[in-house]
């Protein structure tokens, strides 16, 4: 053997491929491989990662980075095919993503991609993700206060009751958050010798899954299970249901947003339909606080909304939205007399030109005012931040009376339903 190629170096291991149907459309890609990796990458099209993931040198790859845009949705099957390959032999998969619609996207990540990156790539954003799908944080221990014991029943027929902001600021979490409390804090009445009944079973859906704070007002963590059940809800069923689900003193079950922001867009109608009927079968009453933004499953909450509350304020920005939506629901048939509109920061009872006000609001939209919930003054945001419903933290406040006496008024509803069905 000749001196000369005793000293060549022996090739380095490929640990990573890109797969994409021309690599050099993705400069970018390119230039951040080369950083991160050095040599240790190749590049492989379509066509070619199936056969190649079917031999030996593929069992040295740590991840694939699948570069794709608009122009490759027409060929989602083969790239899906990749993807479940891959991950049928451990190996990560980044999604580097320019231009693809977001139903695209959210079949590729259901099919098992670990990590979306949009392209153009920020700085330093290819190696962040590297880093997080190669050693992904060890998830923080849900306090055992937290976890939820409440058993799956499947046998409930529950009261779903979406809460919606026509504006920002309008008080729409506030009210979910205190109304699923005051509903699990009802005491059913008792009957002397008879084994006392249990109150209902609640639950909270934060479906805000950008900028939902649920969780901050009951002073929960979020997790990241929320985002892996999001992701795949055709295998979920009633156990993992309750299983992401969080616990605030065992009395109310909330799922809360998840931990990062997601593309409204990445779950569809079918996902939430799952969830609400597996939320509507375990539990008596059903809380949703929704996003400001209508999106494609809003119709799937308001069909199967019981009844929705829209919050409002007596001002013109609350006006103009409640008309928008009163047009865009009547104008597709779809259910508009099923919203009762909250009035929040309503006018004193002796505020005479208050109560003008609301009656030409009312008349001008088209629309009734059925509640009306008094300013609980900076005690109500106070409050938030400590992480307890009202009825906790400022029992007395006016507007935790007022929430009191809906949630009492939609359990007699309720019940008196519940008889007449019997």
């Amino acid at each position: 053997m000749s001196s000369s190629s005793m000293l060549q170096p022996e090739p380095q291991p490929i640990t990573a491929c890109t797969v994409s149907r021309d690599v050099q459309n993705f400069d970018l890609l390119i230039e951040d491989m080369e950083t991160c990796l050095g040599e240790s990458w190749g590049d492989l099209g379509f066509e070619d990662a199936l056969p190649f993931l079917d031999q030996q040198e593929a069992s040295e790859l740590e991840f694939l980075a699948i570069a794709l845009d608009e122009e490759d949705e027409g060929d989602l099957s083969i790239i899906s095919e990749i993807i479940r390959t891959a991950k049928a032999r451990n190996i990560k998969v980044l999604l580097i993503a320019e231009d693809l619609s977001p139903g695209s996207l959210h079949v590729l990540l259901r099919e098992g991609g670990d990590e979306f990156v949009p392209y153009p790539l920020p700085e330093g954003e290819l190696a962040q993700a590297i880093d997080r799908v190669l050693t992904p944080p060890e998830p923080a221990p849900v306090a055992p206060e937290m976890q939820n014991k409440l058993k799956a029943t499947g046998d409930r027929n529950g009261v779903v009751i979406p809460v919606q902001g026509m504006a920002g600021g309008t008080g729409a979490t506030t009210l979910a958050v205190n109304l699923a409390w005051e509903l699990a804090s009802i005491e059913p009445p008792k009957v002397k010798g008879v084994e006392p009944e249990k109150g209902p079973r609640v639950c909270l859906l934060d479906l805000d899954f950008q900028f939902g704070s649920a969780s901050t007002y009951l002073d929960l963590p979020r997790r990241e299970a929320v985002f892996e059940m999001l992701q795949d809800t055709e295998s979920m069923d009633s156990e993992s249901f309750m299983h992401s689900l969080l616990a605030y003193e065992q009395k109310l079950q909330v799922l809360t947003a998840p931990t990062d922001l997601i593309p409204m867009d990445l779950v569809g109608p079918e996902d939430i339909q799952r969830v609400i009927e597996l939320a509507r079968t375990n539990f008596d009453y059903v809380i949703i606080d929704m996003p400001k933004t209508m999106v494609e499953w809003s119709e799937t909450v308001l069909q199967a909304a019981h009844v929705y509350f829209a919050t409002l304020e007596l001002d013109m920005r609350s006006a103009q939205n409640t008309l928008r939506i009163k047009r865009a629901l009547q104008s597709e048939q779809l259910p508009f007399e099923k919203l009762r509109f909250v009035l929040n920061r309503a006018p004193k009872f002796t505020d005479l030109n208050g109560k003008s006000r609301i009656k030409r609001l009312a008349e001008s939209l088209g629309i009734s005012i059925e509640v009306q919930l008094p300013d609980g003054g900076k005690a109500v945001p106070q409050n938030a931040d400590h992480g307890v419903p009202m009825a906790e933290g400022i029992a007395k406040n006016p507007l935790r009376k007022e929430i009191a006496k809906l949630a009492n008024s939609v359990h007699e509803v309720n019940q008196t339903a519940a008889v007449a069905t019997k």
